[in-house]
This record gives C-alpha cells, structure tokens and sequence, in this order.
C-alpha cells in the first residue's frame, strides 16, 4: 500500500514533509493548551460558591442589617482577626470535614474547594493532587484595556491558590469589627462562609473594597452576595448606604438573571 506522501508529484512531497511534523506539533500543542483549563465558559457553581438562600431570605438579611458610616481604618491589623485555626465545628465546614481536625481552616477550605482528585491527609495536613485535581477560579478577572472578561483560571498548586475572606478582614474592621473581642474576629477570619479558594488576581483586584465598589464579573456574583450578607448578619456587622444600594441592586439583578429564586 503506498503512502499519501509517494502519490504526490515530488514539489508537494517535499512541502509535505516539512509542513506535517509542524502541523503535528502545533496540534498536539493546542490540545495541551486547551487542557490548562483556563475556559470562557462559567464555571458550574459548586458547594462553596453556589447562591445560599432565596430572594426574600437574602432581601431579609439584607433590610436587617444596620446602616452606618464605616469607621477609618486606625488601629487595625490583620494580627487583629487571629487565623489559621485548627478546623474546630464552630466554624462551620461539616461533619464530612471533621476527621480533619488537626488541618488548619486555609487547608480544609482548599479541600472543599478543589475539583477533581485531591486529598488532604489527615495526620500531615499535606494537600496531594490527582488526575484533574485544582482549583476553580469563579470570580473572574476583566481585562484591563477591553473590560471583557478573561478567561477563569483553573489553578492546579496549591500555593498558586488565594484563601479569599468574602468580607475583607479591613471591611470587617470598618463596619463595626473594631468594636469586637478578639474571638469574634478570629470567628469572622476562620468562618466556612467567609472563606473561599480564588485566583490571586481575583483576590488583589478585589483588595478590600466592598460591594459599592467591588463585585465579583465572574460567575461567582450572586453566590458572593448572599454569601456576604449572612457574614454580615452573623457577626452583627453594619453597611454604609453606597454599600447597601449597591447589594439592593446586585440582588435585583441575580433575580433577573434566575439565580435567586
């Protein structure tokens, strides 16, 4: 049986074999490209980013929360809200995360938050990554010069993740954790629902801005919000009126898009 390149006239035969290996190459490296994960497509919402509560429950929680002016930021630290902590219950990962008591917060919120195969050892507290194990990257980046959206990061190092505090620990401090015992902020630091594994550029896009000037462009905006008010209920934290528009107009918007029922 002759091959393809012995059938053509002998000009062709030579581009043929020079152009192929090349093509060959360019291929293999799209599909190497293509398994990075970094995707335009949202993530799907998983435990720790999907909307908790409906419409009216986040509403509730919002209209419950007092409205103040924030404090300057004089006399804070993050030294101020103590963190990692051992898992304790009280922070609230789950009887599912309980054998990792010994596993500081950070390393049981990047357990809950990976995909794929990766384990946390129990005893060491050493993070292992497995066949399309990482983490997925929900808040989203906007490029600076289009303010399109990039690309989600899909991040398969551990020390290349972010543990991201939903409530910036400053945030905190401003509307009304100055005025808290140390246990509160180190509750407020640790808090299953305050805490998620992110993109560094998410995170320092985001610095310690609150929701009148920062929500996530990502997939992840309408899971923050109401991940953001329950914080704020919980620990008895207040929003300033920019602050409280903007999530008044955040949640309407989720309501429209379908993701607040």
């Amino acid at each position: 049986m002759k091959s393809l390149l012995s059938v053509l006239p002998a000009p062709l035969r030579k581009f043929a074999a020079v152009a192929v290996p090349i093509l060959i190459v360019v291929v293999l490296a799209g599909g190497y490209f293509l398994e990075g994960r970094d995707s335009t497509t949202a993530p799907a919402a998983g435990a720790a980013n999907a909307v908790s509560g409906s419409a009216a429950e986040v509403r509730s929680a919002l209209d419950r929360l007092p409205v103040k002016a924030e404090v300057g930021m004089a006399g804070y630290s993050r030294e101020k809200f103590p963190h990692w902590d051992n898992n304790e219950a009280e922070h609230g990962f789950g009887p599912e995360f309980a054998q990792y008591s010994k596993c500081t917060t950070r390393e049981v919120m990047m357990l809950r938050d990976a995909t794929g195969e990766v384990s946390l050892d129990v005893k060491t507290c050493d993070l292992k990554i497995g066949k399309g194990g990482g983490w997925q990257d929900a808040y989203g980046v906007l490029e600076a010069k289009t303010g399109k959206l990039k690309p989600y990061k899909f991040i398969t190092a551990p020390s290349g993740v972010d543990a991201e505090h939903i409530v910036p620990l400053a945030e905190a401090w401003r509307s009304g954790a100055k005025d808290l015992d140390t246990d509160t902020r180190r509750r407020i630091a640790n808090d299953a629902v305050n805490l998620i594994a992110s993109d560094p550029s998410a995170n320092r896009s985001k610095g310690d801005q609150d929701p009148s000037d920062y929500l996530p462009p990502g997939s992840f905006r309408c899971g923050y919000i109401s991940h953001y008010v329950q914080v704020k209920l919980k620990y008895g934290l207040s929003v300033d009126q920019d602050e409280q528009t903007a999530l008044r107009t955040a949640v309407d918007d989720c309501v429209k898009r379908g993701e607040f029922k």
